[in-house]
């Protein structure tokens, strides 16, 4: 009886852990700052970064948020497969002249569910 009981416990943790085991996406970014160098002033500059899944669920991002009014984004708003690849196109209005350094929190299912891309450069 006790050898029953304790044959039962183990096959219990161990259904119970290996169920634990959540598939999840995960980002994997080419670079995640991007450099414009020197840019027009009054000409919007943007740049795609652009991404794969390696995880193994689907990444459904959420929200894409600049750090300021100047800035916007835009991205893959259908969920990206394991294996597949999408983008988050971001936008700086380069109407101040000076240098500038712009981020953009990405807010995803992912391993990293909180995501940072930079953008900077300086405007002449």
């Amino acid at each position: 009886m006790k050898k029953a009981l304790g044959i039962l416990t183990v096959l219990v943790a161990i259904i119970g852990f290996t169920s634990m085991a959540v598939a999840i996406g995960e980002f994997r970014f080419e670079k995640e700052t991007h450099d414009f160098g020197s840019i027009a002033q009054n000409k919007p500059a943007s740049y795609d970064f652009k991404f794969s899944n390696n995880g193994d669920a689907p990444i459904i991002i959420t929200e894409v948020k600049p750090s300021c009014g100047c800035s916007v984004a835009e991205f893959t708003r259908t969920p990206i497969k394991p294996g597949d690849a999408g983008t988050i196109t971001v936008t700086y209005n380069a109407a101040a002249k000076g240098p500038f350094t712009k981020q953009f929190t990405v807010k995803s299912n992912t391993k990293t569910p909180i995501k940072t891309l930079t953008v900077k450069g300086t405007v002449e």
